[in-house]
């Protein structure tokens, strides 16, 4: 076991080195070849961030293994609601943005509805054609944000440029390859170890890779949103928590999912289309009286989000 544990470790510290890498790399390239730190930051970034989790869902599915892929995904959406925001509003209380509830919050349940009924009417299963919808999606959802964004920042600051999390662009273009070689090494290898280390323990503890997808994988990928949501309160800097949680969930629908079916047809098991899918429904549909209430997510909505994902993977592991 402690093999497993540490494949796990390693493999999942390489993932995250390589995802980081991966961004700064093409970040830094983009940002040399003029294109808007708003753009490189809505794509770029937003897609380097979640490599880590792409990487860990296509090799579970060429392996095999599509429970695991689903389990990451929709215990991972479960985990960034449950676990990462409820924990953030302990904390401190979070202001609801606007865009929040009328475009965040619609867009995460629609994604997730999509899901539900994608793999409850096609005998389980998400093929390649449903997974290339994702992805048009997907495109369509990001051009908006970043026109609406464009917007926004030219009307505030008379710029087009916005105030996002970027790294700077490097003195030199070799630099800039090795990072993106590296982190695709990274990527690569960070995947193999972390998703063999995960069947390695589903054997060892006999239970279904479904189980170990859902906790051990989802909750392991989502330790950076979660380190990161809670240096954030800790700084009372919890703005734009949020968003960023609910983004994520709709980036794993409609990318990581996407990808992986147009590669490799991902079966999903019933008890994940009923019982791990309808729990995702659950609390994204929980969180929307919490957001109106007093346009702010405060530590006892923070608590109930909490308890609802504990009593949640107590019933996926007993």
């Amino acid at each position: 076991m402690l093999v497993e544990i540490g494949m796990l470790i390693v493999g999942l510290f390489i993932l995250i080195v390589g995802g980081d890498l991966l961004v700064r790399g093409a970040s830094s390239i983009a940002l040399r070849s003029h294109i808007s730190p708003l753009v490189v930051g809505l794509t770029i970034v937003a897609f380097g961030t979640s490599a880590p989790e792409l990487l860990i869902s296509i090799k579970a599915a060429l392996d095999g293994s599509p429970d695991m892929t689903m389990g990451n995904v929709v215990g991972s959406n479960i985990c960034n609601l449950g676990l990462v925001l409820g924990i953030t509003a302990i904390i401190g209380p979070i202001k609801v943005q606007a865009d929040s509830i009328k475009i965040d919050w619609p867009v995460t349940m629609g994604s997730s509805l999509l899901l539900y009924f994608v793999v409850k009417e096609d005998v389980a299963m998400i093929k390649t054609y449903e997974g290339i919808i994702f992805l048009i999606l997907l495109i369509g959802y990001t051009v908006f944000i970043i026109r609406k964004s464009r917007r926004e920042t030219k009307a505030k600051m008379g710029l087009e440029e916005a105030d996002v999390d970027v790294p700077a662009p490097s003195r030199s273009l070799w630099k800039d390859i090795f990072r993106i070689a590296l982190g695709c090494l990274g990527l690569y290898f960070g995947a193999e170890w972390f998703v063999g280390g995960a069947k390695s323990m589903a054997t060892s503890l006999g239970v279904s890779e479904r189980v170990i997808g859902i906790t051990v994988l989802a909750l392991g990928t989502s330790l950076p949103e979660l380190v990161t949501a809670i240096v954030a309160s800790v700084k009372k800097e919890t703005d734009l928590a949020l968003g960023n949680l609910m983004g994520s969930n709709i980036f794993n629908i409609l990318s990581i999912l996407g990808i992986t079916s147009i590669i490799q047809d991902i079966h999903v098991s019933k008890q994940i289309i009923h019982h791990d899918m309808v729990a995702m429904l659950i609390v994204t549909l929980i969180l929307l009286p919490m957001m109106l209430y007093k346009r702010s997510v405060g530590r006892i909505s923070g608590a109930i989000l909490l308890v609802l994902y504990v009593v949640y993977t107590y019933t996926v592991i007993i």
